[in-house]
Parts: structure tokens; sequence; C-alpha cells
């Protein structure tokens, strides 16, 4: 659980969340220390008492890293997520209090099925990603008859994000109970998404997001370019590495453009300064 940066009086804590890869966000973390932001990421499946896979993940489970966050300091918390981990963070604004701002990479707008194993080890039948309270939360199914294109050769990488398209149409009765609903959410929000997102339709949900936002009357930004893919770079670091299971779209000079122009709304948001023209 490394962190980095102390907390100054008055200072910002961040907590941030990779996505299905389960990694730490070290570097991200150091980037962020930097900017005087303390900022710590947690392993939050497959460790020791967790679920093996993103199945039935309590999001109590973030509770006490933020917990530590504000116990060392911090008078200002945020979460930074990105993909899975920006679902998670959403949520989180919604459901637990003291939460002043979420920068969301390549979100989703809705709660969708697991991703790998829960603590039965079984992958079926499918489960929400997250529980609250112990109870599951309402999500979308992903659609077990969908597969590859045939044109993309055997073990290539594939992209997915038609699956996530063909899912939420086959279950369209499921998505209103399973959207994330932001605009009950207290936390300054900020949204950044490419629209050559191969992995997910990040850049409609996030537009989808910003018009609930806006249709309550609250504050969002909505940082975005449709040459991008499913993983913007902030300036200080290291470009993506490639996957030898997916395709991600964009490419790494649009990709590094997209958090560039993100940058300074991520830090203005965790800060709690004036938004600027997003």
């Amino acid at each position: 659980m490394p962190a980095h940066g102390p907390v100054r009086d008055g200072g910002v804590g961040v907590l941030v969340l990779a996505g299905s890869s389960g990694r730490i966000e070290d570097e991200r973390c150091r980037i962020l220390a930097r900017e005087g932001v303390t900022a710590l990421s947690i392993r939050w499946f497959g460790g020791p008492g967790q679920p093996p896979g993103i199945c039935e993940v309590p999001l109590e489970t973030f509770a006490p890293a933020i917990e530590l966050l504000r116990a060392g300091g911090a008078r200002r918390i945020g979460v930074l997520g990105v993909s899975k981990g920006a679902e998670a963070a959403l949520h989180l604004s919604v459901l637990l209090p003291g939460i002043d701002a979420v920068v969301a990479v390549s979100p989703t707008s809705m709660t969708w099925a697991n991703v790998g194993p829960g603590r039965d080890g079984r992958t079926r039948p499918q489960r929400s990603s997250w529980t609250w309270r112990g109870e599951p939360l309402p999500f979308v199914p992903l659609d077990d008859s969908w597969a590859p294109t045939p044109a993309q050769p055997a073990g290539a990488p594939v992209a997915v994000r038609d699956w996530y398209e063909r899912s939420r149409q086959t279950s369209a009765d499921r998505v209103d109970a399973a959207t994330i609903a932001v605009e009950k959410s207290a936390a300054d929000l900020v949204l950044v998404a490419g629209g050559d997102d191969a992995m997910w339709p990040s850049l409609p949900c996030a537009e989808e997001l910003a018009a609930r936002r806006r249709t309550a009357g609250l504050p969002v930004r909505l940082i975005s370019s449709p040459g991008a893919g499913h993983r913007p770079r902030f300036p200080g670091e290291s470009p993506a590495p490639v996957s030898a299971s997916f395709l991600y779209g964009g490419s790494p000079a649009a990709d590094a453009a997209l958090g560039t122009d993100a940058w300074p709304h991520v830090l203005d948001a965790l800060r709690g300064g004036r938004p600027r023209r997003a």
C-alpha cells in the first residue's frame, strides 16, 4: 500500500485505483506527489482475504485507505480511478460521505457483471462487480453469446468494446437500475475519456454521466479526445505497455495528449480550485 508525499496542513489526499490489471499505481502516485498531493494506491482484489477477481467486491474495501489519508492530515479527499477503478470511484462518491473529488478515467456509466472469479473461485453465474452493506449492486450482465470477429487471428489481442455495447442492448431492461447515480454525488467530478477506446465505450458513458450531472444542476468537467484510447497518460507517466491479450485503442501520442489536456483539470478538482473551461 505505497503512499507518496507528506500531507500538509489543509492538504489533499487521493486514493488511486487501477482497473482490472489489479496493479498498484505507483507511478501515478509519484506524479501526484510531485504536485504536493499525498497519493495512496491499494490492492483491492486478488490479495489475501479478497475476492480473486472483480466479483462482488465490497465497496467498503476502500474506506480504510480513505480514513488513513484523513488520519494523516488530509482535509480534502479525492479518488482517482481508471476503468473498473473509475466504476468504483463513482460509486464511492455516491455512497461514502466525505469524498470531495472524483477523477474517473475511461469510465462506465453503469455497474457491470464480474470480471473474473468470486470468492467461490467461479466466474459463473454472473454476479455484480460490487456490493454495498452486504448487498450486490444491480448490474448489467455480459452477453455470453458474443465472440470476437472471425477476422481477428486466433491468439491475437482482441477489442471487447463491442461486447459491452452488445450486452447493453441485450439487457436493456437492466440498464436503468444499474446506472450510477452521479446526480446524488456531492464530489467535484472530472471525466476523462477517449473516443477510440477499444475496451468499452467510455466516451459515450462519460457523456451520459456529464448529462446526468448537468440535468441536476451540478458541476462536471469532461475532457475528451476522439483519437485517444482506454489508457490516457498524464504528464510524467510512461507510455502504457502493449498487451498480448487486449486492444486498447488510441496511440501513445493521442493518449498522452489527452492526459496532458486533462491534467490541469484533475489538479484543480483535487485541490478544490475553480473549474476551468473543459
